[in-house]
């Protein structure tokens, strides 16, 4: 080896080899999510969340055993492609009515959005309510915050494990029920509860009860807050429908700092302090994990259990409550008084969401009750545009579809007119069952050149004998050349 070798190998820099602590660091900047544990909590919005959380699982839940006539009271069969509602009968032809129905919701939403935040995300969700009842019944086996606390931490032991397994088996009877419940919607739910007992299930009816069941258990047993947080796109775009006099869960910053702890008979001048005591129990009762004293977050719920428990502490203290309250951004900044907050809640906003929103229930309802009890469909025979009978007349053959929307049997009595001498040749009285359908094959005709060739408009009229409503449907008769 020479000099220049030995030189030039010198001034070549070495590069150690990478250590790996770059790639610990990467790892390191990732926060795995931590479990919410959600203190109990009592109060008038506890209260009212509870209420709710029971007229809606009684309306869920029973509606389905509900019996109207000889039928369930609420039915959506897929299978015939009919919906009953109590006396209402829809077919696919009355998808207006489901169109309006979601408007409705949606401008509801909208409304309620306005006036005071995510009301329906704090007390009628459906992830909100699971989720409620799945923690009243971690509660009831595994006790409150610090004790289920206690429990994770803890080292494996037969107490343990009942605790847990005995949670997690009513946990998974409830999520079934609730699945059932689901199915029991499409399907009569006194037929499917023996076939379930009989182990007749149809594979669908298996799948969609299992499904929702599983849906259920993961949703408000496991996932719970992340569902609020990265699944809901409401939490994404409630800020657009949200302005400065939208009532919200807010901390009263001016009024809470600095906080700090103290004695219950500490002079807060003395110590210039506010009136919060730095407890934090507004982050522990929580079901989202946030902490309200950090202002307005688009994980907040707006349940107001977090007003609850401050409204506790304060009573405790012996500081007038609405640290943490229910108000305005207007009404914090501008001092005004209850009155004037919910004087400004009746704003131009509100005021066109409402009249809309009455507009459209009007009109819905307005139309149900005008809604012809039957429907009808007529179709030309397109095996043959014409042909001329054995009597000398001109026959066109149509197919008529009459579905009956009423619970009792109907007689329709049909009529043709359009055409000079036009006349049915078929039955022109016909009888359907109860909440069915009928398609008849009928056959109109004319004198043989008592019309000119081409194509003329025809209407039949369709008329129910029993109530004397009527149908009318328009067709061409054809007359060849």
């Amino acid at each position: 080896m020479n000099s220049d070798d030995t030189q030039q190998r010198k001034t070549i820099p070495i590069v150690p080899e990478p250590s790996g602590s770059e790639d610990e660091a990467m790892v390191s900047l990732y926060a795995a999510s931590q479990k919410i544990y959600p203190r109990s909590v009592e109060g008038i919005f506890a209260y009212w969340r509870w209420i709710l959380v029971v007229l809606t699982q009684l309306l869920f839940y029973g509606l389905p055993w509900l019996e109207w006539g000889t039928r369930q009271a609420v039915l959506f069969d897929l299978a015939s492609r009919r919906f009953y509602i109590f006396g209402l009968v829809l077919y696919p032809q009355d998808f207006i009515y489901l169109t309006g129905l979601l408007v409705i919701s949606a401008l509801s939403l909208f409304l309620f959005t306005a006036v005071a935040g995510r009301l329906w995300c704090g007390y009628a969700c459906p992830q909100t309510v699971y989720s409620e009842i799945f923690l009243w019944i971690e509660r009831k086996i595994e006790g409150d915050r610090s004790a289920r606390m206690r429990l994770d931490d803890a080292e494996f032991s037969l107490e343990k494990l009942v605790k847990k397994w005995y949670k997690h088996l009513i946990w998974i009877f409830f999520s079934i029920w609730t699945g059932f419940t689901f199915v029991g919607y499409f399907t009569p739910i006194r037929e499917l509860a023996m076939e379930f007992f009989l182990s007749h299930m149809s594979s669908w009816e298996l799948f969609w009860v299992f499904f929702y069941a599983f849906a259920t258990y993961g949703n408000a047993g496991f996932m719970r807050e992340q569902v609020c947080k990265y699944m809901c796109p409401y939490a994404r775009f409630q800020s657009a429908m949200f302005d400065h006099d939208t009532l919200i869960v807010t901390y009263d910053t001016e009024r809470g700092e600095p906080r700090g702890p103290r004695s219950r008979k500490a002079d807060l001048g003395t110590l210039n302090l506010g009136s919060c005591v730095d407890c934090s129990l507004c982050v522990q009762v929580c079901p989202t994990g946030i902490d309200i004293r950090q202002g307005l977050q688009y994980e907040c719920i707006g349940c107001g259990a977090c007003a609850d428990v401050c409204d506790t502490v304060m009573d405790k203290m012996g500081y007038a409550k609405g640290l943490i309250r229910y108000t305005t951004q207007n009404a914090m900044e501008n001092k005004w008084t209850p009155r004037q907050m919910w004087m400004r809640l009746l704003r131009p906003r509100v005021q066109i969401y409402t009249m809309i929103l009455v507009a459209l229930v009007v009109g819905l309802l307005v139309s149900l009750s005008m809604r012809t009890p039957f429907k009808v469909d007529v179709v030309r025979d397109r095996a043959s545009l014409a042909r001329i009978t054995e009597y000398g007349t001109l026959e066109n053959v149509y197919r008529l579809q009459i579905m009956n929307a009423a619970e009792s049997e109907q007689t329709y009595h049909l009529t043709v007119k359009g055409l000079p001498q036009l006349r049915i040749e078929t039955e022109t009285d016909v009888v359907v069952a109860p909440a069915q359908a009928r398609w008849i094959v009928l056959r109109a005709d004319i004198p043989y050149g008592s019309a000119e060739a081409g194509s003329h408009k025809i209407e039949f009229e369709i008329q129910a004998q029993e109530s004397g409503q009527s149908v009318v449907e328009k067709s061409v008769f054809i007359v060849p050349r």
